[in-house]
């Protein structure tokens, strides 16, 4: 059980101290890994950015994961049961908030170059790994030299998906519960991030790292 999300970063991030001064690159996924993402990142005395990519859910439950877009590609997975067309209008739709969200979290810097670098990707809980899976498949496409997910809290089944998954070289997790039924019964506080928080996290993460777009 962990009091808050500062508290799940903390102990994250004595989790993956080896990875300080490290050619290294955190990624938070928006919005609930950011505050995590900015302790992690500030141990690790490396640059914070977010995961600008949103997963497909699917046609009957959209918040299974059946793969996930970015601005430059996306990912579905063999087992997706959903038509050409369902495919494609979900991947205009979902560019178009990713537009606005990088309009939002990317005013006065540029994302961050992933070629080469140790990737670690964090969030604040795993329930059913389909969206991390299909988020680490669009990051492999960036040629980063490694991934490492870690994240405090995660299903026993999520965390072997992610063990046996091509894509990630790393699994960190403090605590894999017997009984598991959502991310937020381990947190005794487990308010949402809003965006204005996220962005003003995001900002102040990176005032020494930050790499103006208008360069």
């Amino acid at each position: 059980m962990f009091k808050d999300r500062k508290d799940a970063g903390i102990q994250l991030a004595k989790k993956l101290i080896g990875y300080k001064n490290k050619n290294v690159v955190v990624l938070a996924i928006p919005r609930g890994g950011l505050p995590l993402g900015a302790i992690v990142a500030e141990a690790l005395n490396a640059p914070l950015d977010i995961v600008l990519t949103k997963k497909i859910g699917h046609p009957l439950n959209k918040e299974f994961a059946i793969g996930a877009v970015s601005l430059q590609g996306k990912y579905v997975a063999d087992s997706a049961e959903a038509t050409h067309r369902y495919i494609e209008e979900e991947t205009r739709r979902i560019r178009k908030i990713l537009r606005q969200r990088q309009d939002q979290y990317y005013k006065n810097f540029a994302p961050k170059i992933l070629k080469d670098k140790i990737v670690i990707v964090v969030d604040d809980g795993v329930a059913t790994g389909s969206t991390i899976l299909a988020t680490v498949s669009l990051i492999k496409e960036e040629e980063p030299s490694k991934i490492v997910v870690a994240f405090p809290v995660g299903s026993s089944s999520a965390i072997n998906r992610l063990y046996n998954s091509p894509f990630i070289d790393e699994v960190v997790c403090i605590e894999v519960p017997k009984h598991f039924n959502a991310v937020g019964q381990f947190y005794r506080n487990f308010n949402p991030v809003l965006d204005k928080k996220a962005m003003q996290i995001l900002k102040e993460s990176n005032k020494h790292f930050i790499v103006s777009k208008y360069e």
